[in-house]
């Protein structure tokens, strides 16, 4: 049984941390190279959490959905593959197309990214305007695993819809739920 955890919704406004990580396709990708976008979505996310898995075809559907409109996404695995090798980057290369993320998905090694977002669980998701300040923390909808509610995708749905047309953001959006960041021991 996985370890379950909530994120905590941040204040608005914060600046979204610096990375710079190696992509599943090869090369590295950089915070910076997004600041053109009219919004960012930062996922973390893994290969074999059921909450990820459970959703990993609704993303890849909502990214090309909403790419075209604006949003750029990254997902970012900070999962220690040492203990969890289903969350390798070979893996990780593996999941990106068997999921058909029409993204980034890059690899955390360090996990001094995860640190620096306050990132707690999988899937755990900050989205960020063209200023790169965080416009949502929270979930992508209410189903998880088990809970027989369908995929929709619809709260962050309605915070991208909200932010790429000037409207108003959800406010007290519901936390992120799934399993915890598999922390390097130390």
């Amino acid at each position: 049984m996985p370890t379950i955890a909530e994120s905590t919704v941040l204040v608005t406004g914060s600046v979204a941390p610096d990375f710079r990580l190696r992509e599943a396709e090869g090369g590295l990708v950089a915070r910076d190279d997004f600041a053109d976008s009219d919004a960012l979505l930062v996922a973390f996310i893994c290969n074999h959490c059921p909450y990820v898995v459970h959703i990993s075809s609704a993303l890849a559907s909502f990214a090309r959905e909403f790419m075209p409109r604006g949003l750029s996404i990254v997902a970012i695995n900070s999962n220690d593959a040492v203990r969890y090798p289903a969350d390798s980057f070979e893996a990780m290369v593996e999941e990106k197309r068997r999921a058909g993320y029409p993204f980034p998905y890059l690899h955390d090694e360090t996990q001094q990214v995860a640190k620096a977002y306050g990132a707690v669980c999988t899937p755990d998701l900050f989205l960020f305007d063209g200023e790169m300040k965080l416009a949502y923390r929270g979930r992508f909808d209410e189903s998880t695993p088990g809970n027989d509610k369908p995929v929709s995708g619809d709260d962050l749905r309605d915070a991208v819809t909200a932010l790429l047309t000037g409207k108003p953001l959800p406010e007290n959006p519901s936390p992120s739920m799934g399993c915890s960041i598999k922390w390097k021991e130390g």
